[in-house]
């Protein structure tokens, strides 16, 4: 098959490898039709982790299940399905609280950026989208369908991390597509000020249609000033760190008020807490990979009745051939987040 593979910092080609098998009576090999390339992908790409070389690499999927395992009961070839990019069985006791990105049988999409993915315990990780016939989902419902298999639950996350409530205020730090989805995820959850702590004027209109009451601008000792402003000299009741930086972790804590929690599913890279400051000003600290399964169904249901629109934080769409300049547009900030269209239904 067709997939992204990465063989140093910068260097990502589209390479012929080998089919994904059913290695696991639990698994699924899906065919993907359409995918995306995650924020946390360009830390490879910019050599800030490390990789081997012709490792393929992707793991945001949507596509048709292909093949099934012996012991799958539950999907069945030709089902049109969400791929959450951290599978579980959904059974053991991690799962049974929630917590399904610390399953047991934890396993990841790998291949996401290719033709076929494998899905370790397909029973447990596989959400079919409902009343679709053989041609599969409307074009315009793809890149929601997509935001469901990594960036929208995991915006939800942090803001139930956070604590989100109904009428309190909630500061994002992070402009990319996860943070832009944390906006999205306040405001559904009743927010009644959502500031979005952004500097790209493109960005910042999305937050607002997600919901956003307010922008900030500034940084450092600037942003918790400006958030102090708009919350009477409060500061916020819920922030949402999606970045994974060090800076971002500090504005954080700097903009949250006493007994607030700073709900964190930015992959840290570099990230010293405050922990002085936390103890002093009663300020949690929760979070980590979102245990997209929990709130797949939920979530899904919001984008099947139009209530939620994740997909618009795609703002440039290409065909699978084009993955590496999808990966500059988004290293170099010309694009929030980069759809694939893997297998030509969308006409990219």
């Amino acid at each position: 098959m067709r997939a992204t593979t990465i063989h140093a910092p910068r260097d990502i080609r589209l390479s012929e490898v080998a089919d994904p098998t059913i290695e696991k009576p639990t698994d699924a090999i899906v065919k993907v039709t359409s995918a995306c390339i995650c924020g946390s992908d360009l830390w490879p790409f910019r050599g800030e982790n490390d990789i081997t070389p012709g490792d393929t690499i992707g793991h945001e999927c949507i596509g048709v299940v292909e093949e099934v395992g012996a012991d799958v009961r539950d999907v069945r070839p030709g089902d049109f399905v969400v791929v959450p990019f951290d599978h579980c069985d959904n059974t053991c006791a991690h799962c049974r609280a929630g917590m399904q990105s610390a399953c047991v049988e934890l396993s990841m999409t790998s291949s996401g950026q290719g033709q076929y993915a494998r899905v370790g315990h397909a029973d447990g990780s596989l959400v079919k989208v409902p009343d679709l016939g053989a041609s599969g989902p409307d074009a315009a419902m793809v890149p929601h369908l997509v935001a469901l298999s990594d960036v929208m639950p995991t915006g939800w996350h942090a803001a139930v991390a956070a604590r989100v409530q109904p009428g309190g205020t909630t500061v994002v730090v992070g402009d990319g597509a996860v943070g832009l989805c944390g906006v999205l995820a306040a405001a559904q959850m009743g927010s009644e000020k959502v500031v979005l702590m952004s500097r790209h004027e493109p960005r910042q209109e999305i937050g607002r249609a997600f919901g956003a009451t307010h922008v900030v601008a500034e940084r450092g000792r600037e942003a918790a000033a400006a958030v102090k402003e708009i919350t009477g000299g409060v500061g916020a009741d819920a922030v949402l760190e999606c970045v994974g930086t060090d800076q971002a972790m500090g504005t954080a804590f700097a903009v949250a008020r006493p007994g607030a929690t700073v709900g964190f599913v930015g992959v840290p890279h570099g990230v010293q807490l405050p922990v002085g400051r936390m103890f002093q000003k009663n300020v949690g600290l929760a979070g980590g990979m979102a245990p997209v399964r929990e709130y797949l169904p939920h979530l899904l249901d919001l984008v099947l009745a139009g209530t939620i629109e994740p997909g618009r934080v795609f703002d440039l769409t290409l065909p699978l051939d084009e993955v590496a300049e999808g990966y500059r547009a988004m290293d170099e900030r010309r694009a929030v987040k980069v759809l694939l269209d893997v297998d030509g239904s969308l006409g990219a």
